[in-house]
């Protein structure tokens, strides 16, 4: 009677603990619900380990079918910074795809409207995107590595059959059919056969475990797509009813998996039914013979699986777009035109905490010049940056943005390459090589950025080649954008390039920028002027001075 008493407490005891797991389950998700509909717009605090943005490239690399931003350009714009900006995401699959949605920029404005469509569908049905969104956040992320690295590692396993676990089953049943002839004899082949299967168990068991991550996520995302059926979304009635069909073709990849993906399977949990279902696990290897199944319907379905991934993928990131619009009101939806020109007017950075906002036109390539921090690599990384979002996520930080549909490529914040071995020269030269490879490549237009072209030579050299070079990218299907110091090429390309500029005042001793874009080329220059500032020794700054005075009217250094 004690025993049975005892075992009554401890049932009590662990459905308590199963309870109160539950209820706070139930307490957070109630909590979550609220905050969606309290701080809508209100970027998510989250933390970026290291390894953040190699996990969550996972769908870009499977998707690279079309033009993308590439590593240079991606580096050069900051973009791993804009992306934390516009990360509202909650699930794996939408933070997946908002990344290979920032760096696929598409040409196709019936895209973008269709786009534009879901993104304002959500903005105004807050009951449809907070559900969403609840189910995007009990999705949750997959791991230390994207679905698809998981997907991917499947392949490792190879060809993989259920032969020598039917063979240890029929080992069983041939010990028992002995017993009936042999009691000793049987019991001694009974006893053999438990331990080899037992043994064979634990080291296949041992492979295949780290493996069972990539099917959890599989039954999150059928999860998903389930309860999103729920969901009423008529803007997505088509993309619903694909998900149902993928969904459907997966049913034998859910048929008979509590064998395998019971969360009590060879946990210890003390519960009689998971004991006794482990001894029948290690002896008919059950959950072995199960995974072999499940693994041959995921290949076979791979593609059932991407396609649930994409569309669960858009869908919040879709919603993301509106959320970020929401917390970012200064934003407008760009105007796409036929013609090779860019308009702009209130165009900023989303960086910049307090942004000076510049108005813009030209049909033109253009060339920039300024002093030093006057504002020249900013804009060109504000124009580069609104393009990109303009043809992915058809939102620009400006009052109003017109364009045509362009290939963005940049040639801007490049370091030599020590373990290349390549000097800085020569990392400038591949990469602006790679931009007229790029022109070379499709008949759509390219917008390059060039930063202090050749800035790695000697001057010579750098104004007779960065003129030709530029000169080259201005006449081919390509606007370019490029900054510099060298007054020289305002003049020598003058024909190709209009000419813009920043300015600074120097007051007091102090220097103040305004960061406004000018017409023209730069009348002033603060190099010099910046070591007196920061108290360097006035005998350097005075003959300094002196230096470029008589090189500016005579042509050559004394």
């Amino acid at each position: 009677m004690e025993y049975i008493l005892i075992a009554i407490v401890m049932l009590l005891f662990l459905f308590l603990i199963a309870l109160k797991g539950y209820l706070d389950y139930r307490k957070e998700l109630k909590l979550f619900s609220q905050k969606l509909d309290t701080e809508y717009g209100i970027l998510p605090k989250r933390e970026y380990k290291p390894d953040h943005f190699s996990r969550i490239q996972g769908y870009f690399k499977k998707h690279q079918d079309a033009f993308f931003i590439d590593d240079i350009t991606w580096n050069d714009l900051n973009m791993d910074e804009v992306y934390k900006k516009l990360n509202y995401t909650y699930s794996a699959a939408g933070e997946e795809y908002l990344y290979y949605l920032l760096r696929t920029p598409v040409f196709d404005n019936a895209l973008l409207k269709r786009r534009e469509e879901i993104i304002s569908y959500f903005r105004n049905n807050q009951k449809a995107r907070a559900a969403c969104q609840l189910l995007f956040y009990k999705m949750g992320g997959c791991g230390k590595f994207s679905v698809y690295d998981y997907l991917d590692y499947l392949d490792d396993l190879g060809n993989r059959s259920n032969m020598t676990h039917y063979t240890a089953l029929l080992a069983v049943l041939v010990s028992v059919g002995i017993l009936f002839v042999n009691l000793p004899v049987g019991l001694l082949i009974m006893v053999l056969v438990f331990i080899y299967n037992i043994l064979r168990y634990f080291k296949i068991k041992n492979e295949i475990d780290p493996y069972l991550t990539s099917f959890g996520y599989i039954f999150k995302l059928l999860n998903t797509v389930s309860e999103l059926q729920k969901i009423p979304v008529s803007i997505l009635e088509e993309e619903w009813k694909e998900l149902k069909h993928c969904a459907h073709g997966l049913n034998g990849f859910t048929r008979g998996s509590y064998l395998l993906m019971s969360s009590g399977r060879m946990a210890g949990s003390g519960n009689p039914l998971d004991i006794l279902l482990d001894y029948l696990r290690m002896i008919f290897h059950l959950d072995l013979i199960q995974f072999n199944r499940m693994l041959k319907e995921v290949r076979k379905h791979k593609d059932d699986i991407d396609r649930m991934l994409s569309i669960v993928g858009m869908t919040e990131a879709m919603i993301t777009i509106g959320s970020f619009r929401e917390g970012n009101p200064n934003n407008c939806i760009p105007e796409f035109i036929e013609e090779q020109k860019i308009k702009v007017i209130h165009l900023y950075h989303p960086l910049l905490n307090t942004p000076v906002k510049n108005d813009f036109q030209t049909e033109k390539s253009v060339l920039i010049t300024g002093s030093n921090a006057s504002g020249k690599s900013t804009f060109l990384k504000t124009i580069a940056l609104n393009q990109i979002l303009a043809q992915t996520i058809h939102t620009c930080l400006a009052d109003f943005y017109q364009t045509s549909f362009f290939r963005v490529i940049s040639s801007m914040s490049l370091r030599d390459d020590i373990q290349g071995g390549d000097s800085y020269y020569m990392v400038e030269i591949k990469a602006l090589k790679r931009i007229m490879d790029e022109i070379a490549a499709d008949n759509i237009p390219v917008l390059c950025f060039v930063d202090e072209v050749l800035r790695g030579t000697n001057t010579i050299e750098r104004i007779a080649a960065s003129v030709q070079i530029l000169k080259s990218l201005a006449t081919r299907n390509c606007l370019c954008f490029a900054a510099t110091h060298d007054i020289e090429l305002t003049h020598l390309l003058e024909q190709f390039y209009t000419n813009f500029h920043f300015e600074e005042e120097i007051e007091n001793n102090d220097i103040f920028f305004s960061y406004k874009i000018m017409n023209g080329r730069a009348r002033t220059r603060n190099a010099i002027k910046l070591l007196g500032i920061m108290g360097y020794d006035k005998v350097i700054i005075r003959e300094a001075e002196e230096m470029a005075n008589v090189f500016l009217s005579t042509g050559s250094w004394q």
